[in-house]
């Protein structure tokens, strides 16, 4: 039986290679989008990224390039000359998506009525920054999500999140985007121009952190493993049986969820050795708490907070799997924090295929790939093939 077709299949894409535009490039194309990746002649400066497959540097070894890669064709364009450049245009001339992340090379002789025109860049086209040098790092520090990445104790530096988060927020925008566009001309006929800034991206991801500010003038502060807020909040972390720590969520808040906690802790034999199962029922009677209660409403203060404790106490007596299994069986947000070697293991990822084996029949060797960031079982995900040798498929250009 042959793999389910993709739901972009039969739309092309064409990705002026850069580092901005790779990730929205990949989702593309492992959603089915023929997506030909157009590097220059040697292969893209991202192919010098490390890691390196066994520790081995060269242009096609690149884990970093390997990853943000799947699924795409590759050819090389020489800018200067004419001869590859005519080729260039007689290839976007066939594409329904025009992917750029270099606000140096000029797409003016490609414009047509019908193409979409993607642009993702660090400050977007216009406007005063437009062209500032920009890194992960300062995209993520300068758009705000740093300000709430971090520890309790505020003598310790904002963490930035790792792995390219500002490459991947600026990527799923634009993909999102693009899809918008794609059914907009399927209706109009007329494509667009999307114009896609990181920093703006990373913004919008603070959650509140941005809100408190323009509407109250207050500033959030970072807290350990929970959201930044205004005022500190009590901890989310607990040790389970063995010491491990654990993430208790948030607490319960609708009737559902704490007869949710009540039950568990009745099925535990622990209701009465819980000293605060009483704020519990209080809850449950009182139809929830809201979180906006929480600033005025003493009673609701104490009811999220034995909510907590109590998830706390239950942990202590469990393994943090089997809390996390069992916690969301009861429909309690709580979860393990995994190290990123135990996600390509645990049950739940791989019932799920995130691991995703992925040929290179050029090492004869297959390696494990994280899968889809998303779970649509309607629209087929899938790594249809390793990413391309430089110029493996300059025969596309004629």
């Amino acid at each position: 039986m042959s793999a389910p077709m993709g739901p972009l299949s039969g739309l092309r894409v064409v990705e002026l290679a850069s580092e901005w535009t790779m990730y929205a490039g990949k989702l593309l194309a492992d959603l089915g989008a023929e997506t030909v990746l157009v590097e220059p002649p040697g292969g893209h400066a991202t192919r010098a990224f490390e890691p390196f497959v066994d520790d081995e540097p060269g242009i096609e070894r690149s884990l970093w390039f390997w990853h943000y890669n799947t699924s795409k064709l590759g050819v090389t364009i020489d800018r200067d000359s004419a001869e590859e450049m005519r080729a260039l245009r007689e290839l976007a001339a066939t594409a329904d998506v025009l992917l750029q992340g270099d606000v140096q090379f000029d797409i003016a002789p490609f414009a047509r009525d019908e193409l979409i025109v993607v642009s993702v860049t660090p400050f977007g086209l216009g406007g005063p920054r437009a062209g500032d040098p920009a890194t992960d790092l300062t995209l993520l520090a300068g758009g705000g999500p740093v300000w709430s990445c971090g520890y309790d104790d505020h003598g310790l530096p904002p963490v930035r999140g790792g792995g390219n988060q500002a490459l991947h927020i600026g990527g799923v925008h634009a993909v999102m985007a693009t899809l918008v566009a794609v059914l907009h001309r399927n209706v109009t006929g007329r494509g667009q121009h999307v114009d896609v800034s990181m920093y703006a991206a990373a913004n919008v991801t603070t959650e509140a952190a941005t809100y408190e500010w323009l509407v109250a003038r207050e500033t959030v502060q970072r807290q350990t493993c929970r959201h930044a807020s205004q005022f500190p909040t009590a901890s989310s972390l607990a040790p389970d049986v063995g010491g491990r720590l654990l993430h208790t969520g948030v607490p319960p808040r609708t009737v559902k969820e704490f007869e949710g906690l009540l039950g568990w802790l009745h099925d535990l034999g622990l209701a009465d050795e819980y000293p605060e199962t009483f704020f519990l029922e209080m809850g449950r009677d009182r139809g929830g708490v809201h979180l906006s209660d929480l600033a005025t409403d003493v009673e609701a203060r104490e009811i999220f907070a034995a909510g907590r404790g109590a998830l706390t106490f239950i942990a202590s007596r469990m393994t943090d799997h089997d809390f996390y299994v069992e916690g969301q069986r009861r429909g309690l947000a709580v979860a393990v924090i995994a190290a990123p070697e135990e996600v390509m293991t645990d049950p739940h990822f791989v019932a799920r295929g995130f691991p995703t084996p992925v040929e290179h029949e050029d090492l004869g060797r297959t390696f494990t790939y994280p899968g889809a960031p998303f779970h649509a079982p309607r629209s087929p995900w899938r790594i249809k093939s390793r990413a391309p040798h430089v110029g493996e498929h300059n025969e596309m250009l004629g």
